[in-house]
């Protein structure tokens, strides 16, 4: 099939750690990249935020990345970019008459919903569509300091009932749109997945002392709940706290959020034992992980949480709040432990007892491995979505590398 997908604000091709720039930007990457490896001709269309960007750039012989002139050439936060979604809809119109009409579209985020379905309808292409957050979520746990266009709930209510097929990431999800209106039978779900060739439990490590190691990976923004991890650090003797994501290592003195939670772990007294590591690059991420004792994942909602995942693939047990994705992919005393959100003094008992049984880290590593391979892997994920599309295309579905194999 030819699949074009729409990622208006998240570039596969983005640094990872920025504001805008995480699970959304690695997962269009990682899809693209298992679609075409199964055979499948594909492009994702993203907005160009720079003017010396090419048109095309390919991703190796696997996928295109499209980029899309919509709006001024340069970077704006994601929650500015709904008066361009028009100029963005008319652009991929315009390719996908002349130049490479697609079998099926799957846009990811809202905003790309709405000019992936002004085009469909345009060209008669069927629409999928992926939220990877829900406005109604964001506007629950951010209040007045949610920057999100007045109209994003309405929206996402009607792109539920206009495209051809909703995927849904996790349990959760499911109960959120059915309460936002969208019929459980326009759902499938579907969720993340993982690169289990890149995330696996061999390989180097990051050096690291004789302290207990608790990884977050997290971009730095108060909503992944890094404050609460510092907050529940005195209760945990001994150990340190290293963040990943954010800035550049060079940028964290000019950072104010990040200066915010060095002062906070002075404040708490653990300044000597929490980290911060800026941004790391992609590649490097598996040896991260492999150096912790256990990943802390312990946002205040996620809508999916890949780095859960990266993790578990690594080998490393999770302690996470039991909110939005976590709650499927995290199996509770089996591959990590889940708990409250926003809760320092819960989150402290959790890792003091994970630090100080060695048998259960082991356990959990196990069956961590286990659980993200046969569950989560790409390739599986990959054919799911296709199955998908070939529906909402009305073609036959073609072999997958795991169906073959």
């Amino acid at each position: 099939m030819r699949i074009a997908m729409i990622s208006e604000h998240a570039s596969p091709l983005a640094a990872l750690g920025g504001i805008d720039a995480g699970g959304q930007n690695a997962h269009v990457a990682e899809l693209a990249g298992a679609l075409a490896a199964d055979g499948h001709e594909v492009r994702v269309y993203t907005r160009r935020d720079d003017p010396d960007l090419p048109a095309v750039v390919p991703v190796g012989s696997l996928f295109e990345v499209v980029h899309v002139p919509a709006g001024p050439a340069t970077a704006l936060p994601k929650d500015e970019l709904l008066p361009y979604m028009g100029q963005f809809a008319e652009c991929l119109a315009a390719d996908w008459r002349t130049e490479w009409r697609p079998d099926v579209v799957h846009a990811h985020f809202w905003m790309s919903g709405l000019a992936a379905v002004t085009a469909g309808r345009a060209c008669d292409v069927p629409v999928v569509q992926t939220y990877h957050a829900l406005g109604s979520v964001k506007r629950r746990h951010q209040g007045a300091a949610d920057t999100s266009p007045p109209r994003r709930i309405a929206y996402e209510r009607e792109l539920g009932r206009a495209v051809d097929r909703v995927i849904v990431q996790c349990q959760d999800e499911v109960q959120e749109l059915i309460r936002l209106g969208v019929p459980r039978t326009q759902m499938s779900l579907v969720p993340s997945g993982v690169n289990t060739d890149r995330f696996r439990p061999d390989g180097p490590s990051v050096p690291r002392g004789k302290r207990p190691r608790i990884l977050t990976v997290a971009r730095l923004v108060e909503r992944k709940g890094v404050e609460d991890l510092i907050r529940a650090l005195p209760g945990v003797p001994r150990a340190e706290l290293v963040v990943v994501g954010g800035p550049s290592l060079a940028g964290i003195d000019s950072d104010p959020y990040a200066q915010k939670l060095l002062t906070l772990a002075q404040d708490c007294r653990v300044g000597d034992r929490v980290r911060l590591a800026g941004a790391v690059a992609a590649h490097d991420m598996p040896a991260w992980y492999r150096s912790a004792d256990v990943v802390a994942a312990t946002p205040w909602y996620e809508p999916f949480g890949l780095t859960v995942l990266e993790a578990m693939a690594c080998g490393v047990p999770v302690i996470g709040s039991a909110v939005g994705g976590l709650t499927d992919t995290v199996v509770d005393g089996v591959t990590g432990d889940l708990v409250p959100a926003r809760d320092p003094a819960g989150l402290a008992v959790a890792l003091r007892k994970i630090l100080a049984d060695d048998v259960r880290r082991i356990s959990y590593a196990a069956a961590a491995v286990d659980r993200a391979v046969h569950s989560y892997a790409w390739p599986r994920i990959a054919g799911r979505l296709a199955a998908v599309y070939a529906s909402a295309a009305g073609v036959t579905p073609e072999p997958t590398r795991e169906a073959v194999a």
